[in-house]
């Protein structure tokens, strides 16, 4: 054969053969076994090499295609595993430096031109040399070529790309950059390194960093670069930076450039002609012409801040502040806002200063983040150089305000930290832009500003210097300016940062600072006050800031000093002189036809002062003796006027009217504050009078009429405007929210002195306002701002709200109302028959509906017992047309008020309303639905009905009901209309939805059943009627074929089910007393043969469904517990023989229902109710040896059908924890009956799935099954010979274990759920086989699994699943064989080990990241503290191993940042182990650690000294 093929080297080198027959003889020689040529890999390589060069340099013309299909055969050659092979086993290949060039040159052109040709095979052949050691040496042997082609391949990247060469693309350029780190790493030349970043690679490589940051490749589509290669190639890129650019070597240049200093002793003669490192850097990266125009900007922007980030990583340390300062002005000169002329500068873009800005943060942030700025040695060594540059760059932003940018607060915030001097002397201008003129209305700029504006007065409460800051601020405040343009001054962000320093400011300075306010207003407002809208405004804004200085002091009490008690008393009475009455007094002028803007405002100014006067002078008055208010005198007399506010003292009643009357027509500021006056005028009446007089009375109750009635006009508005709970920014569209919110927070004034009209006006606010759906909640992103909805919805949920009784009935009236209204609407006949047949319905009182029993009593129809005239109402209107029709919409609105009734407590409703909302649900839940409703919608509504009545019955007044309505009626009611109802339901039985339908109605009628026989209410009669009503339902004899029936027959089976499941066990408990048991008996016999009855119509003989439905299966169940119950065995003869017989005529039933059961298990496992109901049927049956099969063995079946069940993949990993405990109790009934053959069965099935040959087949499904099925065998109570024969397969099941949990981890990925079941039950045996475990090698298995399973690289899910697991086998080890971990301490030490170091890696802090994981990790570094506490207590043994313990932590430690909670745990550990360590091994610590470790250690020991050992030793002193 090889004479056949020896002359193919010729052919490929013949000029006659075709280029496509010399491919496919290539092609057949490189995979033929049979082709024998010498160095034929080589060969073949060489001549397709040739070929290429030969076209490219224009020797040899070939067609396009061949010239592909050369490139596609090399690259076939170099991903072969053939080549592969060949190499490994130590073969030479030889690339040819020609066709590096040829590649090089190729890509090149693509850089250059966009040309394709050919471009993805040759990107294919470049990715497996640089992907193969041996291949890529040629590469890394010739470092031109490769900075070459990494060069160009950044630069094509940079290029808009096909979307096929893309992640090809990228993955070449990461191979590339992977083997220029290795080369660089190991280069002696730095000059040659820089050289090589600096001239080819530097611009390229920022252009495509600024690209991948921006995400341009990275969105989710098919083909396109995934996220983890994104960020490998950016951290590659800086890797490539630092270490080209940033070389330690480099540093004495980049002294000799940036400092001017002349190094004398410079060793290195290659660095003696690098000079300027920092000006080639720049220079290479402002030049042009790299990159498309309108890109460079932003790239120069973004590689700014990433330079002086990888500057002072590399450079920075103690001694090198000025160094790293003198980079920042040379980087911050490549900036547009730094250089462009300054008509530029305004024309930038809003995106051109963010883009600017956020990298001017960046670089403000680095420096203060590394402390390079030292005020005093700027100041003393450098001639304030650093200072000059900061208020240069001050100076730049406060003369172009970006008020819409965040950057530009946070950048002017981080120059505030650094020195406040930067700052101060543009302090008017700072906060004239940045605040009081700055319009800001995005969330993120507010929030920047609130920091900026926090930083501001934390800094100048530092400095004791606020009273001068609030100078400024006055000053900006009262300078000329368009004041209707302004934003409020104190709007909540500001206002919240005031409030919070003006809480820890000393008293004189806040006195200074009101003194201030009240100069300012005075000498420069208030006289040019008169028909001026803009100094009316300013007004208004001081008012702002006065009242929230005033409200954020601290109030006087019997410990102020005296000297701040009087000059508070008399800055009270000087605001009321000099500010208040004057202000006053501008409002007494002859009133207009319309009130004119600037009187609005005067009169929104001195409301707010008086009002916040009053509340000042309130609260002074009560917490402070010596206070002495203007207003004492006149306490007296403020009860003689009713009508009005009299807290202010001397001002005269007309006043107070023309006021009220210029309030009334404007919702603002002004209107608001005069109900807080009023407010505070209730609240001085209430203190000052020590009865209340009939006068008094009077007062209050006109007070909270007006201010009740002050805001009704607003709140009949609909607004969705939302306020930010700062007084000053009450405004037209916030002032009905302000109103609201007002009225709220003070019902528990209010309340008591509402007349009923009022009260029954709030309520049916209250529920006008409250969202009805989840729409109207808002979203969770919005500003946390208050809106009518918020406050309402905090009203229904206050635990307060059912104690103010007059409202909370009220609301409960104004739902009824809200009902009926509806429901009335639907009404299909006259209004008046209706109010007789649901009178109910028009009641506007609940004491009325609640009266309706003693009004039975004492009068009724002839012939008709009085409680029995609803119920026949009831069932007569729903048997036939109901007078009420609902549709969709009306079913919506209906829905919206069920889900408020579902937030109050039904279950502790008064009496009254307990009935009334009975029969009003009562009344909703048998309203007939009409067309235009959807199944889905119908059965949420009737759901939601149920569900509530359910809850009104658990509660504390539930007997009342049956004091209108016996409980066999209200049940009759119920079914007949839900029999109606569900027939036009389109709705599948295994539908979810109705499932979850049927579950409420079973549970609504079991518990009305349960309640009946808890208060013994008529049992036979109420059984008797319910039973009778059951078995005579037309269903129960209607054709089974008829579909119609489906719905209405799972209905009755719920009935007939619940029937059994509560009359059942009653009867069988046979107590003293109990009524009539032989008639109980006969109901329960009664009910079974109907259950019994409607199963076999639902469930023919031989019938096959696709899958049960969980009544079905549940009522089987229940008639076969009731079949095979010895109450009805062993009890009367007559009765045995009738239960026999039934269970024998139903035999067919329930081997039919069991045999659908086994073969749907594995597919109803996934429907909780369904899979619940087919296992209790299984156990009952398997109880039942005289309905088994005889062909089958039962035990047999339900084995395998368990484990398919545990091998089902389509089964949820959560679903599958959630039905193990439930086959476990199956699994224990069967093998509790079963016989010892059966348990060797089940020991077979679990070594076979055990067997190592499984995981090699990969048929992981085998595998899971039997670990699970052993977990479910070991929760299973065995004794005897079972117990014997399990712990005699315990080795053979432990090594099969171990074997599997290594196959398992040797997967990528791993299957965890096979790991984390090994875990399990390797635990399991531990501790359950602590007697039977006779051999220690067995238990010493258990560590080489512990030592196996990943830990790292973990996703917080799966962390979270495996570490518990890890830790209960280690655990078990500890606590059930420690003779066997006392011979293992190093295995048991490494396996602890691994925990500790995983704890320590997922508690780091990290740079980017939420907090959300960090409680469970703190679980578990408990768990390690815990671990740690037991090794301590074992002192004798692990003395020995403590200080290996202590340096194997230390030097983990010291890699991460841990997060302080995380770290006080393990320290706590660790500090046990210490306790363990004598001084030598101490000694031997601190001598042996490395430098980095040691320092962690001196720390770790001192803080061991100082908290714990301190601590013990002081206790020991007190121990006896």
């Amino acid at each position: 054969m090889a004479a056949v093929y020896s002359g193919i080297s010729l052919k490929l080198k013949s000029k006659t053969t075709s280029w496509e027959d010399k491919l496919k003889l290539a092609h057949f020689a490189w995979i033929s076994h049979q082709c024998f040529l010498p160095n034929k890999e080589q060969v073949l390589l060489d001549w397709a090499r040739q070929s290429l060069v030969a076209f490219y340099k224009k020797k040899l013309e070939l067609k396009e295609d061949i010239v592909e299909k050369l490139w596609i055969y090399i690259d076939n050659i170099l991903h072969s595993r053939k080549l592969q092979n060949l190499l490994k086993n130590g073969k030479t290949i030889n690339l040819q430096i020609s066709l590096i060039k040829i590649i090089n040159e190729r890509v090149t052109e693509f850089s250059q031109s966009g040309s394709q040709r050919n471009i993805c095979a040759i990107l294919s052949c470049c990715q497996g040399i640089l992907s193969t050691p041996a291949l890529a040496v040629i590469y890394t042997a010739k470092q031109e070529l490769l900075v070459a082609l990494l060069s160009q391949l950044c630069s094509s990247a940079c290029r808009q790309l096909e979307e096929a060469t893309v992640a090809q693309l990228f993955e070449v350029i990461r191979l590339a950059l992977g083997h220029f780190l290795l080369i660089q790493q190991q280069q002696v030349n730095p000059r040659r390194a820089f050289g090589d970043v600096t001239g080819y690679l530097l611009q390229p490589c920022l252009v495509l960093r600024h690209l991948l940051s921006g995400g341009t490749w990275t969105q989710a589509s098919q083909g396109q670069l995934r996220q983890t290669l994104s960020r490998d190639i950016r951290t590659q890129i800086e890797a490539m930076l630092r270490g080209g650019v940033f070389q330690p070597e480099l540093l004495s240049s980049y002294k000799e450039e940036l400092l001017d200093q002349q190094q004398e002793d410079v060793k290195m003669g290659a660095m003696k002609n690098l000079l300027a490192p920092m000006g080639t850097v720049i220079s290479k990266l402002v030049s042009t012409g790299y990159c498309a125009p309108s890109l460079h900007a932003t790239v120069v922007a973004n590689s700014v801040a990433l330079l002086y980030k990888l500057f002072l990583d590399s450079y920075f340390k103690e001694g090198n502040q000025l160094l790293c300062f003198q980079v920042l002005p040379r980087l911050f000169r490549c900036l547009r806002i730094s250089q462009l002329p300054e008509e530029q500068v305004k024309a930038l873009s809003t995106s051109d200063w963010t883009t600017e800005l956020l990298v001017v943060e960046q670089l403000l942030n680095s420096v203060a983040s590394n402390n390079i700025y030292n005020i005093a040695a700027d100041r003393i060594r450098h001639g304030e150089a650093q200072f000059h540059f900061y208020r240069r760059l001050a100076e730049l932003l406060l003369n172009h305000p970006q008020a819409s940018v965040p950057a530009w607060f946070r950048c002017l915030k981080t120059l505030m930290s650094l020195n406040h001097s930067i700052l101060e002397p543009d302090l008017d201008d700072l906060l004239a832009s940045a605040w009081i003129d700055a319009e800001v209305t995005d969330f993120r700029t507010r929030k920047a500003q609130e920091a900026l504006i926090h930083t501001l007065f934390q800094t100048y409460a530092k400095l004791r210097q606020v009273p001068q800051l609030f100078e400024e601020v006055l000053g900006v405040i009262c300078r000329p300016a368009a004041e209707a343009l302004r934003q409020p001054v104190l709007a909540s962000g500001p206002s919240t940062v005031l409030c919070a320093c003006l809480l820890e400011l000393p008293p004189s300075q806040i006195l200074d600072t009101w003194s201030l306010v009240l100069e300012k207003f005075q000498s420069l407002v208030l006289p040019c006050l008169q028909s001026d809208v803009d100094m009316a405004l300013k007004s208004l804004s001081l008012s702002s800031l006065l009242h929230c200085v005033m409200f954020n002091m601290r109030s006087l009490d019997s410990s102020t000093p005296l000297p701040i008690i009087r000059r508070t008393q008399c800055m009270m009475e000087r605001m009321l002189r000099e500010i208040v009455q004057p202000l006053l007094a501008l409002l007494l002028g002859p009133p207009g036809p319309e009130v004119e803007l600037w009187l609005q405002k005067v009169s929104d100014s001195v409301l707010l002062l008086s009002y916040t006067w009053a509340h000042v002078d309130t609260m002074c008055s009560m917490n402070c003796s010596q206070y002495h208010s203007v207003s004492a005198t006149l306490t007296g007399v403020a009860l003689e006027i009713l009508n009005l506010p009299s807290l202010l003292p001397g001002v005269e009643t007309q006043l107070w009217k023309k006021i009220e009357t210029i309030t009334t027509q404007f919702n603002s500021v002004g209107r608001y504050c005069l109900e807080q006056l009023y407010l505070q005028k209730m609240k001085r009446t209430l203190m000052q009078t020590s009865f209340l007089s009939e006068e008094a009375l009077q007062t209050l109750r006109c007070d909270a009429a007006y201010i009740i009635s002050s805001g009704r006009e607003s709140l009949n508005q609909r607004t969705t405007a939302s306020w930010d709970g700062q007084v000053g920014t009450v405004s037209e569209p916030t002032y009905p929210v302000a109103h609201w919110h007002l009225i709220v927070s003070n019902l528990t004034i209010l309340i008591s002195y509402l007349c009923p009209d009022d009260v029954r006006y709030l309520a049916s606010v209250l529920l006008r306002t409250l969202p009805m759906s989840k729409a109207q909640e808002g979203s969770v992103d919005e500003e946390p701002y208050i809106t009518l909805e918020n406050i309402s919805k905090a009203v229904l949920h206050s635990p307060l709200f059912p104690e103010i009784q007059s409202l909370h009935s009220a609301f409960l009236m104004c739902i009824t109302v809200r009902c009926s209204r509806i429901l009335c609407s639907g009404a299909q006949s006259d209004q008046g028959r209706l109010s007789q047949q649901l009178p109910w319905l028009f009641e506007k009182d609940h004491t009325a509906v609640a009266h309706w029993e003693s009004r039975f009593v004492k009068v009724g129809p002839e012939g008709v017992e009085p409680r029995e005239e609803i119920s026949q109402n009831l069932l007569s209107l729903v048997n036939s047309d109901f007078p009420l029709k609902l549709e969709g919409e009306q079913l919506e609105s209906l829905l919206g008020l069920l889900e408020v009734i579902s937030t109050l407590q039904l279950d502790s409703f008064l009496p009254p309303h307990h009935v009334h909302y009975f029969l009003l649900l009562l009344s909703l839940a048998v309203t007939r639905l009409g067309h235009s409703c959807s199944s889905s919608l119908a059965l949420k509504f009737l759901m939601t009905c149920y569900q509530l009545l359910g809850y009104l019955q658990r509660g504390r007044s539930a007997r009342l009901v049956f004091k209108i309505m016996y409980a066999s009626d209200i049940f009759e009611v119920i079914l007949t209309s839900l029999f109606k109802a569900s027939g036009r339901f389109l709705i599948e039985m295994d539908d979810p939805s109705w499932l979850e339908f049927i579950q409420v109605i079973g549970t609504f009628l079991e518990e009305l059943m349960q309640m009946l026989i808890q208060m013994k209410l008529s049992l036979v009669l109420n059984f008797g009627k319910i039973t009778t009503f059951l078995s005579g339902c037309k269903l129960c004899t209607e054709a089974a074929s008829d579909k119609q029936l489906d719905n209405q027959r799972q209905l009755l089976l719920v009935s007939l089910t619940k029937l059994c499941q509560v009359l059942g066990p009653y009867v069988k408990e046979e107590k003293p007393g109990q009524e009539a048991p032989a008639a109980l008996a006969e109901l329960v016999q009664q009910a079974v043969r109907q259950t019994g009855t409607v199963v076999q119509l639902c469930f023919p003989p031989g019938a096959r469904v696709q899958r049960l439905p969980s009544v079905l299966i549940s009522s089987a169940s229940t008639l076969l517990e009731v079949d095979l119950s010895p109450c009805c065995r062993d009890g009367r003869p007559e009765t045995s023989q009738v239960t026999d017989d039934a269970l024998l005529s139903r035999t067919a039933l329930y081997q039919g229902i069991y045999s659908q059961a086994l073969s749907q298990l594995p597919a109803l496992a996934g429907h909780d109710q369904s899979f619940q109901a087919a296992l209790r049927f299984l156990t009952l049956f398997f109880l039942a040896p005289e309905l088994h099969p005889k062909k089958d063995s039962v035990f047999t079946s339900m084995l395998h059908s368990v484990r398919k069940v545990l091998a089902d993949p389509e089964i949820p990993i959560q679903v599958m924890q959630d039905i193990e405990p439930h086959l476990g109790a199956l699994f224990a009934q069967m093998l509790e009956v079963g016989t010892t053959e059966d348990f060797r069965l089940v020991l077979r099935c679990v070594l076979q799935g055990l067997d190592v040959s499984n995981a090699w087949r990969a048929d992981l499904q085998a595998v899971l099954s039997a670990v699970r099925l052993l977990k479910l065998l070991l929760n299973c109570p065995l004794s005897g010979e079972k117990a014997s024969l399990l712990w005699l397969a315990c080795p053979q099941i432990v090594t099969a274990l171990t074997l599997q949990n290594r196959e398992a981890c040797q997967e990528q990925p791993v299957p965890l759920p096979v790991v984390e079941s090994i875990l399990d039950v390797l635990a399991a045996l531990l501790r359950q086989g602590e007697e039977a475990i006779s051999n220690p090698h067995h238990v010493s298995l258990a560590f080489s699994v512990l030592l196996t399973v990943p830990l790292d690289h973990l996703k917080p899910a799966e962390y979270g699943s495996i570490f518990p697991r890890m830790h209960n086998v280690l655990f078990s080890i500890l606590q059930c064989h420690p003779k066997v971990m006392l011979k293992a301490i190093p295995s048991f030490l490494n396996s602890f080990n691994r925990l500790v170091f995983s704890v320590m890696h997922e508690g780091r802090q990290k740079d980017k990241g939420s907090t959300d994981d960090l409680p469970v990790v703190l679980e578990y570094a408990r768990l390690v503290e815990r671990m740690y506490s037991h090794i301590a207590a074992r002192a004798e043994e692990f003395t020995v191993f403590s200080p290996f313990m202590v340096a194997q932590y230390v030097s983990e430690v010291q890699k991460v940042t841990l997060y302080p909670a995380v770290r006080s745990l393990l320290q706590e550990g660790i500090y046990l182990v210490l306790d363990l360590c004598i001084e030598p091994d101490v000694r031997f610590l601190r001598a042996s650690l490395q430098p980095g470790a040691r320092d962690v250690f001196k720390e770790l020991y001192n803080d061991y000294l100082k908290y714990h050992k301190a601590k013990h030793e002081g206790e020991k002193k007190y121990t006896v």
